[in-house]
């Protein structure tokens, strides 16, 4: 994961929850000082070195989310270079296509700008950091299970969803 938000905190929570082995990079020192997750191995780094000496391979998912194109899109255009499993990007519709609008300036090819996911995650209308990371986890889950997504006809909106509540 690129960046130590709040967005990375739910990503690693999500992924620790799934198995995964989680690496932050994360240069700026009030991010890392905020940090509370011990079982995420935090790296100092700038994220293009993180994710070189990562050397990403077909188990690798690389997830930009500093929200910052100085840190993601340099770890972006070294990700996007490897045979890592999943690359995306944290972002809006409008911020996706600026991103790769700038990556198409650098040595990328049309093949390795089609791999990059931006904006990352299934398509489920979230807007807070739990609701994107929950997204973001959901995609590369049904993708590492083959599971081709597809989206379903819209049913009648029901009172229960008006004002939904969580039965425990």
């Amino acid at each position: 994961i690129i960046g130590g938000g709040q967005l990375a905190h739910y990503l690693a929570q999500f992924a620790l929850a799934l198995d995964y082995q989680v690496i932050l990079s994360e240069p700026r020192e009030e991010y890392r000082a905020s940090w509370t997750l011990p079982q995420v191995t935090v790296r100092c780094d700038m994220p293009d070195d993180a994710v070189l000496a990562l050397r990403p391979d077909r188990r690798t998912i690389v997830i930009a989310a500093a929200h910052d194109p100085k840190l993601d899109d340099l770890a972006l255009m070294d990700a996007l270079k490897t045979d890592a499993f999943y690359v995306g990007a944290i972002g809006s519709r409008a911020n996706s296509e600026r991103r790769r609008e700038r990556l198409k300036l650098f040595d990328l090819t049309d093949a390795e700008l089609d791999r990059l996911h931006g904006p990352v995650g299934l398509a489920m209308g979230s807007r807070t950091p739990p609701e994107i990371a929950l997204s973001v986890m959901a995609d590369i889950t049904a993708r590492r299970n083959g599971v081709e997504l597809v989206a379903r006809t819209a049913h009648p909106t029901s009172s229960s969803a008006v004002c939904p509540t969580l039965m425990a």
